[in-house]
């Protein structure tokens, strides 16, 4: 696996895992920290998690839960743009959660490190937007979309569907030009998937990077966490806290969660202990 991950002006070491802090501008974020309608709340809540110890933070402006319908163009600019220009030069790297090409040509041109899409870049023009860019490029697989994905998810064999979709996804974005250090791949845990699925990628995350690519796992406050210990969202800080000490385990190079700080205490304590 790469040692480092190119994103646009940054070279962010590997040696340990980083922690990617999420910043909702939607108004319906399953987690219920969406901030759409209060841009400086948004801005206060960023710092806060780069005080926290955030490594990266990555800014979506459209729901992609279960169930959630298309954001318009337009709607997703508005909420993203003052957010991206207010946070320009804070001292990490800022990743925008988007699949739109529209929206990450416009979010590279106002300082953008990366782009975190959960189509993979597969959308016209998508691979295009971001080839001709240094910027560092997460690749998550899912299936079907989001307002229908959690429906009847089904897989023959999960691990090596998913494997092999990201292997074609890294083959695509290779030959269009894009270096493979720019590169991370998420599994897209609850993204397609029912809690069995979600587990046995869990168990073989480490079979899932492809060409030494980095793993991205995104496992904060999940409905699959709520599965296995029967709690609303506000309530899964312990469940998530585990999750992303285990997911460094084996092998997760970035882990985007909600609480930066508890999710560093853990991963420090870990990494004294670790054998």
């Amino acid at each position: 696996m790469s040692r480092n991950f190119r994103c646009g002006d940054f070279l962010l070491s590997l040696a340990r895992p980083l922690v990617m802090g999420i910043v909702n501008l939607t108004p319906d974020s399953f987690s219920g920290d969406g901030l759409a309608n209060d841009v400086s709340m948004a801005i206060e809540h960023a710092h806060r998690q780069i005080e926290e110890g955030a490594d990266l933070l990555d800014l979506g402006a459209e729901s992609s839960r279960p169930g959630a319908t298309p954001t318009s163009l337009d709607d997703e600019l508005r909420r993203l743009i003052p957010v991206l220009e207010s946070l320009k030069g804070c001292g990490v790297p800022l990743s925008v959660d988007t699949y739109k090409p529209e929206v990450m040509v416009a979010a590279l041109d106002r300082g953008a490190s990366m782009i975190n899409d959960i189509y993979a870049l597969r959308m016209p023009g998508a691979l295009s937007a971001v080839n001709s860019s240094q910027c560092g490029i997460c690749l998550m697989h899912m299936q079907g979309q989001p307002l229908s994905m959690q429906r009847q998810p089904s897989y023959k064999d999960v691990v090596s569907e998913v494997r092999s979709f990201l292997d074609s996804r890294v083959a695509e974005a290779v030959a269009a030009g894009i270096a493979l250090d720019r590169l991370l791949l998420d599994p897209g845990f609850c993204f397609g998937k029912t809690l069995d699925h979600n587990l046995e990628l869990f168990r073989h995350l480490d079979r899932l990077s492809t060409q030494g690519v980095p793993i991205l796992a995104g496992i904060s406050r999940k409905s699959m966490l709520g599965t296995i210990v029967n709690r609303t969202v506000d309530q899964r800080l312990a469940a998530s806290l585990a999750a992303a000490v285990l997911a460094a385990q084996r092998g997760a190079a970035i882990l985007r969660v909600h609480d930066v700080a508890a999710t560093r205490d853990a991963l420090a304590v870990w990494q004294a202990l670790k054998v």
